[in-house]
């Protein structure tokens, strides 16, 4: 790399996974117009938090994703975390079942028979989680 543009194979490679990362995201916000993108990148985000927390790695259930949503809004933007994802088109659990299955429709993920949006149907209410329950007295 010389004055600050990257030479190489390497630079290729890296512009065309960001590339085709954008595609897909456009593609998603496409046909789901009602989440933002960052809600897609939010959820693998949970998935890996989640992921990274198991001894060793395998398929998660909605409920475990839906937790661990909850979980890394709650580390990340703490009494603003109801605020947040709802900016992002997430108001329930259901939502987060719709972006999965939305991912694996476009190849970003991959399901088993068994696995349905129904598993994200009435987990836990946000109200309740972000707001009512929130850990107050683990913040100070």
């Amino acid at each position: 790399m010389k004055g600050g543009v990257p030479k190489g194979r390497g630079y290729f490679f890296r512009m065309t996974e960001l590339q085709f990362a954008e595609e897909i995201l456009e593609r998603l916000q496409d046909q789901n117009p009602r989440f933002h993108g960052k809600a897609y990148v939010f959820l693998l985000s949970a998935l890996h938090a989640v992921l990274a927390d198991l001894d060793e790695p395998r398929h998660l259930s909605g409920e475990e994703l839906a937790h661990g949503v909850r979980n890394l809004a709650l580390k990340q933007y703490g009494p603003m975390a109801r605020t947040v994802l709802g900016h992002w088109g997430i108001h329930g659990t259901e939502d987060l079942g719709e972006i999965v299955f939305a991912m694996v429709e476009c190849g970003v993920l991959t399901k088993q028979d068994e696995d349905t949006r129904e598993d994200f149907q009435g987990l836990f209410d946000f109200e309740e989680v972000f707001e009512t329950d929130y850990p107050w007295g683990g913040r100070f």
